[in-house]
């Protein structure tokens, strides 16, 4: 598994933190100097049914600043990925990969559900 976090991050921490307590191997990777790639993306996006509003960080700064919440709605897939690769601050977190599954976020019921 590979999961995307920001070190600064609480519910990121606290996704590490349960994921060490339930001995899973993963790797971590920081979010915003390495985002997901587009084939990540895009795989996320399927765990999704499409929806890309899951796949981004809408309570943060960059969102709002770039007024997504009008802007996403009219986005192709392709120029919405293109916004998720070029800035991870843009990637809902945490962002979890492996073993044919995926979420993004971390609630510890849907994550127990999915990596247990």
């Amino acid at each position: 598994m590979k999961i995307y976090v920001y070190d600064k991050c609480s519910t990121c921490r606290n996704a590490l933190q349960w994921a060490d307590g339930h001995n899973l191997a993963y790797t971590k990777a920081a979010i915003r100097e390495t985002p997901p790639s587009t084939e990540e993306l895009k795989t996320m996006l399927g765990y999704y049914n499409g929806e890309l509003k899951r796949l981004f960080n809408t309570s943060g700064m960059d969102y709002r600043a770039l007024g997504l919440k009008d802007r996403l709605p009219g986005m192709s897939e392709e120029e919405a990925l293109e916004l998720l690769t070029s800035n991870g601050n843009l990637v809902k977190r945490p962002f979890a990969l492996g073993n044919g599954k995926g979420l993004v976020g971390f609630r510890p019921k849907e994550w127990e559900a999915t990596w247990l």
